[in-house]
């Protein structure tokens, strides 16, 4: 079997059942404030945020880096869950309570309390049926569990699913984590690791594109850096979707074939055979990209599910 069937068995005809999330945490904010202490500290708006629908959204230093990435969404008025990744969550949590003040919010972190599942495939639509969102980042809440459409792989649904631990999980077929993990790449939506913290404003991850950051939204840590790359045309780098016949890992340093004396990129997130790879646009235009060093492993180009800018495809 060719390689490139070997990465669509992995990522669709696999993709059915439930996988365990052990790489994402929950940082839960609750009080009268808490949607308007998120929307004064994320990229994206949570004082309009409905019950039925969830946000992606950044978590910026004042120089417009990524700090954090969240899947957020309300399970009331006053009840605010925000997926992250694991290894960052106590820094994160943290960093902002540092900033709550006498803002009516408690953040606290409800991963011991909560399960997090991915479901994907005919036999999540079957259990769903009818209460599935119809669209990415709709949210419903099912059989005691809150349910968050994620963007779909191949065509094939995937949801994210939180409940406290005294809900049952439901009766799917067991899904391998690394089948998941490969599917969260193939998505092509970044997540800021504990290796690439304070690396990236969110356009190099795609964000804006993603639906990640609201523009008209107000002030929020690096609110002025991040509008003006997007609106001086100051974008010079972009998240791709890349294979690699080696392990990759994020954090790693990609380079050009034709300076390999300083990195043109870096690995955002990995599970092999795929990589997220932020990048210099130029290095599009010819040539080849090597991890680790422009002698590495070479890097093969794969074809992104979402259409960027057409100046910025390449």
């Amino acid at each position: 079997m060719a390689a490139d069937d070997n990465r669509r068995m992995t990522t669709s005809s696999a993709l059915d059942g439930a996988a365990p999330l052990p790489h994402w945490g929950l940082i839960r904010a609750q009080g009268d404030d808490a949607a308007s202490f998120l929307h004064s500290q994320l990229t994206n708006d949570f004082s309009l945020l409905g019950t039925a629908e969830a946000r992606l959204a950044g978590y910026c230093s004042a120089k417009g880096r990524l700090l954090a990435s969240f899947i957020g969404w309300k399970r009331s008025g006053d009840d605010i869950l925000l997926a992250c990744s694991a290894d960052l969550l106590a820094a994160t949590q943290k960093r902002l309570s540092m900033f709550v003040l006498r803002a009516k919010c408690k953040l606290s972190d409800a991963s011991p309390q909560w399960r997090l599942l991915g479901l994907t495939g005919p036999s999540a639509q079957a259990w769903l049926g009818s209460a599935a969102p119809s669209t990415v980042w709709g949210k419903t809440t099912h059989e005691g569990a809150d349910v968050v459409r994620l963007p779909d792989v191949d065509g094939t649904a995937r949801f994210l699913w939180a409940a406290p631990l005294d809900v049952t999980p439901p009766a799917l077929p067991a899904l391998d984590e690394a089948a998941w993990r490969v599917s969260e790449v193939k998505s092509g939506v970044a997540r800021i690791e504990a290796a690439t913290v304070d690396q990236f404003v969110p356009q190099m991850l795609n964000y804006e594109v993603l639906g990640g950051v609201d523009f008209k939204k107000g002030c929020y840590p690096g609110q002025e850096v991040v509008a003006r790359s997007q609106y001086r045309g100051t974008i010079k780098r972009r998240s791709f979707l890349f294979s690699s016949s080696a392990a990759l890992q994020a954090g790693q340093e990609v380079f050009h074939d034709a300076d390999p004396s300083q990195p043109a990129g870096l690995v955002v997130n990995a599970a092999s055979p795929l990589a997220l790879v932020e990048l210099k646009l130029t290095a599009l235009e010819g040539g080849t990209v090597h991890v680790g060093s422009a002698d590495g492993p070479a890097l093969i180009r794969e074809e992104l599910p979402y259409l960027l800018p057409v100046a910025d495809a390449a």
